[in-house]
């Protein structure tokens, strides 16, 4: 994940997720009518923990990927996995968890989410415990610094010993320690920028789209500013237990389909900004 300020406009047609209550598993937010009972089928025969839901496993906030807005969950990642559960004739119920359950795939194989979307890097190591879909968005990471410390890059920060911060679990905290930094880990997104606001860190290092919502709001443009790029060659994936072939296979028909009838494009620029050049 990069990782995991809002987006500015609606949703899109589709199952809509309202917030709910809270559970032992987390704060849960359901889209639609109440729980239903066990173990059920989706349409095609796709199992599903929950009869009548497709339940995601997420940790907010995360902007603009999953993120509340007016008692509802929203984004680019809730968006899309909405595609998902329209094609299985289904409701997404959004599930709030810790993001190292995301890297051992623990809410999975305990049968509370279905599957997982999370801004959600793909990597070896978590391929080793869940199974990911085909990659649904390219990720580069960013350097966002205090404007008073004058920092543009990695090396820059090196060499003066400035102090970095990274959400806790994420490829960007992977990737600092890996450049010899020793990052300051912080629970969530929002801790991050805290973070970095309060002076306990010097410049933060997290995903790119993550830290360019930021600075739409004035107050963070004013006091911070955007370092170099970091082309790690991450790319986002939604994870499911390993051995669903069922639930895998709709997910990839679901983002293969998006990419060819323009649908991605349409969610990327709602929820993110224009894509890439050569991306659909």
């Amino acid at each position: 994940m990069l990782g995991k300020a809002m987006a500015q406009s609606g949703r899109t047609s589709g199952p809509r997720v309202r917030a709910a209550a809270v559970a032992a598993a987390g704060v849960i937010l359901a889209a639609g009518c109440s729980s239903g009972g066990g173990p059920a089928q989706a349409a095609g025969g796709v199992p599903v923990v929950e009869k009548g839901k497709l339940t995601t496993c997420t940790h907010l906030p995360y902007p603009p990927f999953q993120f509340e807005r007016d008692g509802e969950i929203v984004g680019f990642d809730v968006a899309l996995v909405d595609l998902v559960a329209k094609r299985l004739k289904v409701e997404q119920k959004i599930v709030d968890t810790p993001f190292e359950n995301f890297k051992t795939g623990a809410f999975l194989n305990s049968g509370e989410c279905d599957l997982a979307a999370a801004g959600m890097t793909i990597t070896e190591e978590r391929k080793k415990n869940v199974d990911f879909s085909v990659p649904y968005f390219d990720a580069t990471q960013a350097l966002l610094t205090a404007k008073k410390s004058g920092l543009a890059s990695l090396d820059e920060a090196k060499s003066r010993k400035a102090r970095l911060g990274v959400q806790s679990e994420t490829t960007g905290e992977s990737y600092t320690k890996a450049q010899g930094f020793d990052p300051v880990a912080f629970e969530s997104a929002d801790a991050v920028l805290n973070g970095l606001r309060t002076g306990q860190v010097d410049g933060v290092v997290l995903d790119h789209p993550v830290v360019q919502g930021w600075l739409k709001d004035s107050r963070n443009a004013a006091e911070f500013s955007l370092g170099r790029h970091i082309d790690t060659g991450e790319r986002y994936g939604i994870s499911v237990k390993k051995g669903n072939a069922k639930l895998l296979a709709a997910v990839d028909r679901a983002i293969e389909e998006a990419r060819a009838d323009g649908t991605y494009d349409k969610l990327y620029r709602r929820w993110i900004g224009p894509p890439p050049k050569g991306s659909s």
